[in-house]
């Protein structure tokens, strides 16, 4: 039987995050919270286990007698430590900050720098040892207790002190972090929220996902981004549910089998190689015929669920960038009912929501939660207002003011419309639409949206900046790559047409120009939250986007 936290979660009061730790820590102890695998073996963490621990790092920074209020790092995949060392950050006094576990040098020493940060937590990373040396000597460092991480303060050694025995509850209106964004251009901005704003977020979502104690989900996005960190881990502060981690890329299924989640939160990137990984051993028109068949179409369906680890899910979502309709569709097939939603670090990433599921408004990022209110400026701009808006850019007053309008609304940045049931549809970035040599201008990202429906294409970017007409520059899945060149050739020609048919006569594209290598975080060519870099793309790639080409497939050497 689920707790009764209702009175907690109401609309009427914003009851603070810490507190609720306080209430799981007194009245289920013993209850199951957090699953960390290490070398195949899950680690259980209880309530009463991870508040100590909790104790243990506020105590720890305590004794180091920082300022109240002190912006502490936290570099790290996600894993029980993550959590429990933000807490323990709260529980102090601080201000937690956390930074991407594929941040740069450049990126990690800024935000260090920026916030002022005195002590960092180090967990795992894919390359460790740089992320290391790009900490300043004058920043204090804590390893999280995995193999390979050897730093002046061990997490045994830091933690080996006496519990804090107080239970601090910090002003709602305290700071509680600072996110940087993964802008695609310039130095990222630190969104600052309070106590607030975040609860704000994390509790209502509760009321609106229908979330309670008996539900399980995976922690693998990153903590560092604002989704997983409101909507997972904040949330699960407010409905005890229980929470499980991922041991390393190769063990994801295992890991995600194991945990049966009922609550499933990924992007379209992961969805489409979850998609590719299904057809990998059941080709499409097996899998359309077997599913076309009464009774055993089911029993497929469920079987495929299962496989991804995905048979206990009652909701499954995507985010940050926009999934392919026709990827949704697939999904839908096979009994997965994808809702797509949308936010910002700006909004504690509670705008919209598309719960629950409407094949009917497949392409719309949903409705705007309650309390949310969302407008449409006369520039097609998407404007929103609610509790859970930032307070401001840390230590850019001038950006801050930038991005309100007058009467507090949130500039998003982002064009849309609003159909009369309340469903918005994003049509572009303001800052993406280019415009060509006629004069003309276009938003990239529905025809972006058109040509992901090939499922053989994994990544695209729409240009045309004062060219005569647009191009699109895609990057091929693995399953793809493996074909004849001709047969990729053949479907992107198809795709060409169909794309172009559809479209108005300055927006056709002129050429499609397909990549060799994909574009990752890893060479700057994503953000850390896997939207593509579009700026970066069209300046490092100037010769090949301004090339005259006979071809309307153009392969790159």
């Amino acid at each position: 039987m689920p707790l009764d936290n209702t009175n907690l979660i109401s609309q009427d009061a914003v009851v603070s995050p810490i507190s609720m730790l306080y209430e799981w820590e007194s009245k289920i102890p013993d209850a199951l919270y957090m699953q960390q695998p290490i070398d195949g073996v899950y680690k259980t963490f209880t309530w009463a286990e991870t508040m100590n621990q909790a104790r243990r790092v506020a105590a720890a920074l305590v004794a180091k007698e920082y300022p109240k209020g002190s912006k502490i790092a936290i570099l790290s995949k996600n894993c029980a430590e993550w959590i429990i060392s933000d807490i323990g950050i709260s529980m102090a006094g601080h201000v937690s900050v956390p930074i991407f576990s594929t941040a740069g040098k450049d990126t990690i020493q800024y935000v260090l720098e920026h916030a002022e940060c005195p002590l960092v937590f180090i967990g795992k990373l894919d390359d460790y040892q740089a992320a290391v040396d790009a900490i300043p000597e004058s920043v204090e460092t804590v390893g999280f207790p995995y193999k390979g991480i050897d730093l002046e303060n061990s997490w045994d050694t830091f933690t080996q002190i006496e519990p804090m025995a107080a239970s601090p509850i910090p002003d709602m209106n305290d700071i509680m972090t600072i996110i940087y964004t993964s802008g695609s251009t310039g130095q990222p901005k630190g969104v600052v929220h309070t106590y607030q704003t975040v609860a704000w977020a994390a509790r209502n979502s509760l009321n609106e996902l229908n979330v309670n104690d008996k539900d399980r989900i995976m922690s693998y996005l990153p903590l560092a981004h604002i989704t997983e960190r409101v909507l997972v881990e904040l949330a699960s502060f407010y409905a005890a549910t229980s929470m499980c981690f991922v041991e390393s890329l190769d063990t994801f299924t295992r890991d995600v089998k194991h945990c049966e989640p009922t609550l499933f939160i990924s992007v379209p990137r992961l969805w489409t190689k979850f998609q590719m990984g299904v057809l990998a051993k059941l080709p499409q028109k097996k899998l359309s015929f077997l599913l076309s068949v009464p009774i055993i179409g089911k029993k497929v369906a469920k079987k495929v669920r299962n496989e991804l680890g995905l048979g206990s899910c009652r909701l499954w979502a995507s985010g940050s960038a926009p999934l392919a309709p026709a990827t949704i569709l697939w999904f839908n097939k096979i009994g997965i009912n994808i809702s797509e939603g949308w936010g910002m670090t700006e909004n504690c990433a509670y705008g919209t929501s598309s719960v629950p599921f409407r094949l009917d408004k497949v392409g719309s990022i949903g409705k705007a939660y309650n309390g949310v209110d969302i407008r449409i400026a006369e520039d097609g701009e998407i404007q929103v207002k609610s509790p859970c808006n930032m307070i401001g850019y840390y230590k850019e007053q001038e950006k801050t003011s930038g991005v309100f309008t007058n009467d507090g609304y949130l500039r998003t940045g982002d064009k849309g419309e609003i159909d009369s049931e309340g469903y918005v549809k994003i049509t572009g970035r303001l800052k993406d639409i280019f415009k060509t040599e006629k004069g003309k201008y276009v938003a990239p990202a529905p025809i972006e949206a058109k040509i992901m429906e090939n499922s053989i294409v994994e990544q695209v970017c729409v240009t045309g900046t004062n060219l005569p007409q647009p191009i699109a520059l895609l990057v091929l899945s693995q399953d793809a790559l493996k074909q004849e060149k001709a047969i990729n050739e053949q479907s992107l020609q198809a795709t060409l047409e169909t794309v172009n048919a559809s479209l108005e006569s300055h927006q056709k594209l002129d050429r499609i120009v397909v990549f060799r290598d994909e574009w990752s975080i890893e060479n700057d060519l994503l953000t850390p939250t896997l939207k593509v870099k579009r700026h970066v793309i069209e300046d490092k790639f100037k010769d090949i986007i301004l090339g005259q080409y006979s071809e309307s497939v153009v392969w790159q050497h």
